[in-house]
């Protein structure tokens, strides 16, 4: 509402995170649901204000008027293997628009492979993962999710960072792709984590940066972290039904 003296600039620096997507449900006997992928990430500095992100581009020019900021909410967990969780929704501010994270597989009616996002989804079953960067920014805004195996563990789901992981076994579920870290708050902080996928007895790890945690066996999968953009962990069934993991919900910081 102010606008800077002579001497100042007329750009701002900016993170924008968009809502994690929510992790596959399964409730089909020994099966698993993959982790989500994390909220877009998108950022912009002005060299030697702070130290950002390998992820940053540069500041926003910016005028006196109002600006409409949006947060976006996490995607909601996959319930049983009767439907899929929901992609995380959208941030914005000013031009700036981050995508929502990618819902993790799951064996709803339809193929188990994650679905595209910011980050992508983790793959269930024998799936590959979602596309990250959907819609395609530079520098991107996500990476794609980890592919499920064969026979029972799902994969991780994309972070800002790096990559979703690919169940190394049967028994073993991939972890989510870690996040990128940004000092633009004054601390070093990690976000938009993705989620872990569900294992069969050891479930994959969410990324650091605020992804859940995948189910370690029968068991639901764990919330991304508020205000991270982290995807939530897949899930695992043997009997009954196990639902994925809340996608945790997005940040704006001007």
């Amino acid at each position: 509402s102010n606008a800077g003296n002579g001497a100042g600039s007329n750009t701002t620096d900016y993170m924008v995170i968009a809502g994690g997507g929510g992790g596959g449900g399964e409730s089909s006997s020994n099966a698993s649901g993959g982790g989500a992928g994390a909220g877009g990430f998108r950022e912009g500095y002005n060299p030697g204000s702070y130290t950002a992100s390998p992820l940053a581009t540069t500041a926003l020019p910016v005028s006196v008027q109002g600006y409409t900021i949006a947060v976006g909410g996490g995607g909601t967990g996959g319930v049983g293997s009767s439907s899929y969780g929901t992609n995380g929704a959208i941030s914005t501010f000013s031009s700036i628009t981050s995508a929502g994270g990618g819902f993790g597989g799951s064996r709803a009616p339809g193929p188990s492979v994650g679905n595209p996002g910011g980050s992508g989804g983790g793959g269930g079953l024998n799936a590959t993962g979602g596309t990250g960067n959907t819609p395609p920014v530079s520098p991107p805004q996500g990476q794609t999710g980890g592919g499920g195996t064969p026979a029972t563990s799902a994969a991780g789901g994309g972070g800002a960072g790096a990559v979703g992981g690919c169940a190394p076994s049967s028994s073993v579920a991939g972890p989510g792709g870690a996040g990128a870290t940004t000092s633009i708050n004054a601390t070093p902080t990690a976000r938009a984590g993705g989620g872990g996928g569900g294992g069969q007895s050891t479930g994959g790890t969410g990324g650091t940066g605020g992804g859940g945690a995948g189910a370690n066996g029968n068991a639901n999968g764990t919330a991304g972290t508020t205000n991270t953009g982290g995807g939530g962990g897949g899930a695992y069934d043997t009997s009954g039904g196990s639902t994925g993991g809340l996608g945790g919900s997005g940040i704006v910081i001007i």
